[in-house]
């Protein structure tokens, strides 16, 4: 003999009147877009910092320090989807990393100096270019856009870092002489206690400055990256 049992059905939820707004306040509405960055490292306090490299306007972020540094950027940029074009004259340095990345896509492509073709940045393929062309780098031909960051690298202080610094968003600096620092300290409004301490710094740590802004970050490798690029260092 069977009975017939009837469904069971979920516990039913407390009811709610439905959300409206006004006609007239839906230009108020907004939703917080952001775009894919780059975590570089963490501050004082642990918190991770990033850089948003993807951006619908120009971005140019110079960094004065290692090869190191900017090879991790340059991997991790690749890792949110960016296609890096690295402008560089020791091709040998980048290869390995090149061929690494993207588990055989060529999501990191490297160029000669003053030969990066145009890229097609957009905001479904945005591009970051990594100009790693020593001491005095020439302009580029391939120069930031909307989509389309620019990274240069400076591995000390130039005569044409002034003016790079100057017109950077973004700059990043790590371990410089006394006197490197002095100079830095005064094109970027540092105060003393800054300037003095970046002759001080350890390996793996930048001052990343933009406008009145500065963060100390520690950049740590993971176990690929160290395995790519070996430990943290200033010096190449």
């Amino acid at each position: 003999m069977t009975k017939n049992i009837a469904p069971r059905r979920g516990l039913l939820g407390p009811r709610h009147a439905g959300h409206t707004l006004a006609a007239d306040h839906l230009g108020a509405l907004s939703l917080p877009v952001g775009d894919d960055g780059v975590i570089i490292g963490d501050d004082a306090e642990g918190r991770p910092q990033m850089i948003g490299f993807h951006r619908p306007a120009p971005y140019d972020v110079l960094l004065i320090g290692g090869l190191w540094t900017a090879q991790v950027l340059a991997l991790r940029a690749a890792g949110t989807g960016a296609r890096v074009a690295v402008e560089t004259g020791r091709t040998q340095a980048w290869t390995t990393l090149a061929q690494a990345a993207g588990a055989g896509l060529e999501c990191i492509s490297l160029h000669d100096v003053g030969r990066v073709p145009p890229t097609g940045a957009t905001v479904g393929s945005p591009v970051v270019v990594v100009r790693d062309c020593g001491m005095r780098p020439p302009r580029g031909r391939v120069v930031s856009s909307p989509w389309q960051s620019v990274l240069t690298l400076l591995p000390y202080l130039s005569p044409v870092a002034p003016r790079l610094m100057r017109a950077a968003t973004l700059v990043g600096v790590q371990r410089v002489s006394p006197a490197e620092a002095e100079q830095i300290g005064r094109i970027l409004g540092l105060a003393r206690a800054e300037s003095e301490a970046l002759p001080t710094l350890a390996d793996g740590v930048t001052l990343w400055v933009a406008g009145r802004e500065r963060h100390w970050v520690m950049t740590s490798a993971t176990d690929v990256e160290t395995g790519l690029l070996g430990t943290a260092r200033r010096m190449d």
